[in-house]
């Protein structure tokens, strides 16, 4: 067997900030958990649909990221902050969004989603990621987060619980997109569906406000035609 010739890694910057800021999150934010599924079949085929009338590529990310800001448009406190025994709400929806990057795990923030059409979050969302990858990234651009998301589902991961950031109440985890035989219009059909799983801070959210939030957002995701703006 060949021998280690050094067995200890040094931490990165990031490693190093990543952790303390997810140790101090996790310490003092008491938070709870709500997993569910969507069916994502109508969403997957209209992506490409899309494409054609928008000439963008509609990820499935920026579909979520677009959902996602619709949704808390309608419950805001997802995105509230305890501040001086207070709750405060921030005007923008602003969501961090993970990013494996070669220099380690960044986290780039989509600013005002709520205000930004279908279109225009998959061209910042790709903007975003380059730059990431480029590792060209600016504090700027990892400012103001107030609601994140991970997606881990190009890693055939299925589920996980994430850890919610410092300066947010909630992070929304998303599985690997999978072929399942569920009952559709009361008949065994071959779909395809996605795990989410929602961690809150339960100082700022209670567990009827949270599940609500999911259930609206699952909704949207499985009636797609709802929400996006020129379809074809």
């Amino acid at each position: 067997m060949r021998k280690k010739e050094n067995n200890h890694i040094p931490l990165t910057n990031i490693q190093k900030i990543t952790g303390n800021h997810m140790q101090e999150s996790k310490t003092r934010k008491p938070c709870f958990y709500l997993t569910t599924r969507a069916d994502v079949t109508d969403m997957m085929k209209l992506r490409p649909k899309l494409r054609k009338t928008t000439g963008v590529k509609i990820t499935t990310s920026a579909f979520y990221l677009y959902a996602i800001a619709r949704t808390v448009d309608e419950y805001p406190l997802i995105i509230a902050r305890v501040k001086n025994d207070t709750i405060q709400i921030p005007e923008a929806v602003n969501i961090g969004f993970a990013v494996n990057a070669p220099q380690g795990l960044v986290v780039p923030v989509l600013k005002k989603a709520d205000l930004k059409t279908l279109a225009q979050i998959a061209e910042e969302e790709k903007l975003l990621v380059n730059k990431a990858r480029d590792n060209e990234l600016t504090l700027e651009d990892m400012e103001g987060e107030t609601i994140a998301l991970s997606n881990l589902g190009a890693y055939d991961v299925d589920s996980f619980i994430g850890i919610v950031p410092p300066q947010a109440t909630s992070i929304l985890t998303i599985g690997n997109v999978l072929r399942e035989i569920i009952l559709f219009n009361n008949e065994p059909t071959a779909r395809r569906t996605v795990s989410f799983t929602l961690a809150v801070d339960h100082r700022v959210v209670n567990g009827n406000y949270a599940a609500e939030f999911l259930s609206t957002l699952v909704k949207k995701l499985e009636n797609p035609h709802r929400i996006v703006e020129n379809l074809p």
